[in-house]
């Protein structure tokens, strides 16, 4: 690799996706995680009935000048992913409804081949304050492939039993923390989030889990706060973590710091289900 990649099992690095995944070897990726921007398209501020105001995304990397612009940036990112992708290598994309049927549409177009869609259910979903719609309770996850003839793809279908009570695990998953909330969110010292979509990190055990073995290489071109990282490095696997937002990488950077390596090995996780 070049510079800009070191020799440790973990890294968080700054700079922009596209152009870093050029810099590395291809076919070098075990798994792919990425928490892309949604592009939520926010129209106006969203209050609660007692006049309080919400705080939504409103950060300018979840912003697009349209939707042609937002397609054009899904497929130079699934592109880059795609070259470096072991031709046995996993994909999992986490959206929503604004924006997870747009990226699988261009993630098949490009020769991916979708294993399973997976939905995330949320045990404390925001309301929809308005009553104008149904509340929006869940996300969706894409798992893929990169190319559709491999059957030797990573799956610790036996290993994921365990959250079903035995049974096969199903492709709905209800984590018992939902949105990231608690100790587990990282907060600055007013109390506010250091990142407006950080993510538990029972979806990332469960992703890393499923589709990783020891040492595997994770990637995740959105690292954001750096949960995918964190775990990665509780579970024994290495992590290159990329994301244009300097402040998230240094938060990131120090969140890694703190953990100790294969902090989960020995023990056994509980923390979502079948539902």
């Amino acid at each position: 690799m070049t510079d800009a990649f070191g020799s440790d099992d973990q890294q968080i690095i700054h700079g922009d996706c596209i152009e870093l995944l050029a810099e590395m070897p291809a076919e070098s990726v075990d798994v792919c995680f990425a928490d892309p921007p949604y592009n939520l398209q926010l129209q106006n501020e969203l209050y609660r009935p007692n006049r309080s105001r919400v705080d939504g995304v409103e950060d300018g990397w979840d912003q697009f000048d349209s939707m042609h612009a937002y397609d054009q940036f899904t497929a130079a990112w699934l592109t880059a992913v795609r070259r470096v992708l072991k031709p046995n290598g996993t994909l999992w994309v986490i959206g929503s409804y604004h924006n997870i049927f747009r990226v699988g549409r261009i993630l098949m177009d490009l020769g991916f081949w979708i294993l399973n869609d997976i939905v995330w259910i949320k045990s404390n979903p925001m309301p929809n304050f308005r009553g104008v719609r149904f509340t929006n309770a869940h996300e969706t996850l894409i798992w893929a492939v990169r190319d559709k003839e491999r059957k030797d793809y990573t799956f610790n279908y036996e290993h994921m039993k365990q959250y079903n009570d035995g049974k096969q695990m199903r492709s709905d998953w209800f984590i018992r923390e939902g949105i990231c909330s608690g100790f587990e969110r990282l907060r600055d010292a007013e109390g506010k989030k250091l990142h407006s979509t950080q993510k538990p990190e029972a979806i990332l055990r469960m992703v890393v889990e499923a589709s990783t073995n020891p040492g595997d290489l994770v990637l995740d071109p959105f690292v954001g706060s750096g949960t995918t990282a964190a775990v990665c490095k509780k579970l024994g696997r290495r992590c290159i973590g990329i994301d244009a937002n300097e402040d998230y990488v240094q938060i990131a950077r120090k969140r890694l710091a703190a953990i100790q390596p294969a902090l989960w090995l020995e023990e056994p996780g509980e923390a979502a289900a079948g539902e």
